[in-house]
């Protein structure tokens, strides 16, 4: 007897590989609904530098788990995962298919392999660790001693990974346990799907390079420093005491913003420092998916032809 369970597709990749575009398509093929895999897209007022699919992009196909969260909020990967079953069970019992399209890879992880629940974000103690970490001189520090709470936890985050140690710190100090701890719980159950994982990445790594820097310049073109202004102004972001701490004000290109409308770098150097941070992030998103299991790679310009013959196998109709 075939597998009976309900399809989704799962579309992976760096930043610029072309993942919203082909969504786009396919939803619109299929009858599909995508669910967004992006810790950017979840929060208001983050557009253009988000990338985030315009009001007539959504309008061709229904979008979930976009504009769910103000700036100044939390939003973890268990909540993720929480708010991603339900939308695409939704999906499901609407007889039509979850595309599910993003590059954040905790997501994905948190949605299809299962995270430990832990305490969630408490902004007063990440302020706290923050201020802590500026006066010991830096994160180093803050990994030392880190390394000494949970060496098992620091063997895992570089020492130069401020949100992810900010993270451990965080869940030792509202809990009490580490997060190794936490780890070794049991995981919540899997979404009951079968999931066609593809990962859209350009063979060529300075394919990749000059879409990110061609996309950057459109979106300053589009406004993305007057967007940032306007997120300056909110007065929950001018008040707050480490606006740069908050998860939103971490998504790549709107911190180096930040940072260059403080002053601290001129226009070039601005425009510098964000391509550069946007290829770091797809350095690490390659890496990630490198590790995933069940993965199938194509280039989303030459392999083509391969992909939509993955979709017709998987999805025969």
């Amino acid at each position: 007897m075939g597998d009976r369970r309900p399809s989704a597709i799962a579309l992976m990749g760096p930043t610029a590989s072309g993942k919203t575009a082909l969504a786009l398509e396919w939803g619109e093929r299929l009858g599909g609904e995508i669910v967004s895999v992006d810790s950017a897209l979840v929060y208001r007022g983050l557009d253009i530098g988000s990338a985030k699919p315009d009001a007539a992009e959504q309008s061709r196909v229904p979008h979930h788990l976009v504009d769910i969260r103000e700036p100044w909020q939390a939003y973890s990967a268990a909540e993720f995962a929480a708010d991603a079953r339900a939308a695409m069970a939704g999906i499901a019992a609407r007889g039509r298919v979850p595309i599910l399209a993003g590059g954040t890879g905790l997501y994905f992880q948190s949605l299809l392999q299962g995270l430990s629940v832990m305490p969630p974000a408490d902004p007063h103690v990440r302020a706290a660790l923050a201020a802590e970490a500026e006066k010991r001189g830096g994160w180093h520090a803050m990994h030392a001693e880190l390394a000494r709470i949970d060496p098992e936890c620091a063997a895992r985050i570089q020492p130069g990974d401020p949100q992810r140690i900010q993270r451990a710190l965080e869940v030792w100090q509202l809990s009490g346990r580490t997060m190794s701890g936490w780890r070794s719980e049991p995981l919540p159950p899997r979404p009951p799907f079968r999931v066609l994982r593809l990962a859209l990445a350009p063979s060529d790594r300075a394919v990749l390079h000059g879409r990110i820097a061609r996309r950057f310049d459109l979106m300053l073109e589009a406004g993305f420093l007057d967007e940032v202004r306007r997120l300056r102004a909110l007065p929950e972001l001018a008040g707050h005491p480490a606006p740069l701490d908050l998860p939103a004000l971490r998504a790549v290109g709107y911190r180096q913003a930040w940072e260059h409308l403080d002053g601290r770098h001129d226009a070039a150097e601005f425009r510098e420092r964000a391509i550069a941070a946007t290829r770091q992030l797809a350095k690490r998103q390659l890496t990630w998916l490198r590790g995933q299991p069940d993965l199938r790679w194509f280039d989303p310009v030459s392999d083509r032809a391969g992909l939509d013959q993955a979709l017709s196998l998987f999805l025969p109709w």
